[in-house]
């Protein structure tokens, strides 16, 4: 059986330190070889913890050589002996509003290392922020200089192309297709239509993501409030305007007269040319209608 996952890497801690852990959200169930939905209401948190002991301690000695594996065995055992019932996974069962606990998980999944409204000061040599110890349940402040608050948050800070977040069994690319077929099939038994299948299986667009944000539509005009139709854009590329998308005739003559406007301007002055100055340039202009 396969379940769907998508997990969560958070690097920091309440105080905005170094502490590695995962989030992640398990299906109550998953796909047989058949391709149908098996349901379960139980999960064995006991065995679950073990072999989330077994699998990280596992992965430490594969990614690190001989002779760093011989220093740090004995720690590596000591970290096995002294948690007998494995690390500590948190795997509570949801209920309630599931919108609502879907809502919660999106924004907690990708929050940054520290929301502005935890700081509580800043005097231009110390930072007073809050945070909550899990230790005793209690909200408390801690005030740092700003190198030291600095160098807290750049740490958290993911290199390029590093995905923080990543999809598995039938949530995985792979599986797309048949886990559409599985919601579909589901929501005509159960007469339940929470959501389209088709929507929910595809990624949103740019314009999509920023209405879904609250913004305005980038693609109305704040003043006649008519649609504008993307046809193509410009770039700047080695000091010189190119035509990198023109979907049709019409529009790539335009943005050619575009061009040979700006790249034809010339100062009265002494016959110079005048110093060419690019709109946006390190954007790229694009063309609605």
């Amino acid at each position: 059986m396969t379940p769907g996952i998508i997990s969560g890497l958070h690097t920091f801690g309440s105080r905005v330190n170094f502490n590695p852990h995962v989030h992640m959200l398990v299906t109550m169930g998953g796909l047989t070889k058949k391709g149908e939905w098996k349901q379960y209401d139980y999960l064995p948190f006991e065995m679950l913890r073990k072999q989330w002991q077994t699998v990280v301690l596992k992965f430490i000695r594969r990614g690190v050589s001989e002779k760093e594996k011989k220093r740090i065995q004995p720690r590596l055992q000591q970290a096995f002996h002294n948690n007998g019932k494995g690390f500590y996974v948190h795997a509570p069962k949801q209920e309630g509003n599931v919108k609502e606990q879907l809502r919660y998980i999106g924004r907690y999944i990708r929050r940054p290392a520290i929301g502005l409204n935890r700081i509580e000061a800043y005097d231009g040599q110390k930072v007073t922020f809050t945070y909550h110890d899990k230790t005793g349940g209690k909200e408390k402040r801690e005030t740092i200089s700003v190198e030291e608050f600095i160098s807290r948050l750049i740490r958290h800070i993911p290199d390029e192309q590093f995905k923080t977040i990543r999809h598995y069994g039938m949530y995985s690319r792979r599986c797309k297709g048949l886990s559409k077929k599985v919601l579909c099939q589901w929501q005509q038994k159960a007469k339940r239509w929470i959501v389209k299948a088709k929507k929910t299986m595809r990624r949103q667009t740019w314009r999509e993501r920023i209405v879904s944000s609250g913004k305005r539509d980038p693609l109305i005009c704040e003043k006649c409030q008519c649609y504008y139709e993307y046809k193509g854009e410009v770039c700047l590329e080695n000091g010189r305007l190119e035509i990198k998308v023109a979907l049709c005739t019409t529009t790539r003559a335009y943005l050619e007269r575009v061009i040979h406007h700006f790249t034809s301007i010339e100062t009265p002055k002494k016959g110079k040319k005048k110093k060419k100055k690019w709109p946006n340039q390190n954007r790229a202009s694009t063309l609605f209608v």
